[in-house]
């Protein structure tokens, strides 16, 4: 089957529409955010996610209730660079991510100054450290979001879950939300590769891929909040993994 694509030119206005929307967001972040109310900020997140998708022809499409605030730990599966931009605009959290996306270009700058906390994917001592700081911002009220894949998929299957950082909202009591992510073609419904970032695929490779779509769709999926209810962190996980595999076959 073919695939509709954008012309090279279309793509490339497109990523100079980016470049722009990326150094204003970076801008708003060293002038506005160290003076505005944690809400003020998360609105702001939120619309210019919500901007970055529409320059970029990304359609987003949302499921079910996002929580209304925090406390809440967001467990999502991961498929691609753009999964925080699309979890972002549908409600903005601080993230965990490995420590090699502070070094993208540009877009490194702007996940940090964000609030993302990094973590030493190796290092079972950083895997602790991540956890308190989790556990402390979950207690102040915010909304965290965690991918215990640990790395992006194929977009098919899901990896296993590790359960490390759900101890988090273990520590803190804070419920956890389990979200499912799909990138599909919106004029027929299937899946899309467009946005994958696995393999030898590059971070330049998979945004040009994402500019070239057609009719491209994030799909946010939703779930019911969960409590520990006596669960150890790996059993969470499990329960929480076999959670967001029923909402993407929904």
């Amino acid at each position: 089957m073919s695939v509709d694509r954008r012309s090279h030119l279309a793509a490339a206005w497109r990523l100079l529409r980016t470049v722009g929307h990326v150094l204003r967001g970076l801008w708003v972040i060293r002038t506005e955010f160290g003076r505005l109310t944690p809400d003020a900020c998360a609105l702001l997140v939120r619309t210019w996610s919500r901007q970055m998708l529409a320059i970029m022809g990304v359609e987003l499409v949302l499921r079910g209730a996002a929580p209304a605030r925090g406390p809440v730990l967001l467990v999502a599966n991961h498929i691609s660079w753009l999964d925080i931009l699309v979890m972002n605009a549908a409600h903005p959290a601080r993230f965990v991510s490995k420590a090699d996306v502070k070094h993208w270009p540009v877009l490194g700058a702007l996940i940090t100054g964000a609030g993302t906390l990094y973590i030493e994917r190796e290092s079972r001592r950083d895997a602790m450290r991540v956890v308190h700081q989790m556990a402390e911002a979950l207690k102040a009220g915010d909304t965290v979001a965690v991918f215990p894949e640990g790395t992006t998929g194929d977009g098919r299957d899901l990896l296993p879950f590790h359960a490390n950082l759900i101890q988090a909202a273990i520590s803190a009591h804070a419920p956890v939300m389990p979200v499912a992510l799909d990138f599909v073609d919106g004029a027929t419904g299937q899946r899309s590769e467009a946005p994958l970032f696995i393999g030898d695929t590059t971070l330049l490779q998979s945004i040009w891929s994402t500019l070239r779509a057609v009719g491209l769709q994030a799909v946010v999926h939703h779930g019911a909040p969960q409590t520990a209810d006596g669960r150890d962190r790996r059993a969470w996980a499990q329960d929480l993994r076999s959670a967001i595999a029923e909402l993407r076959r929904g």
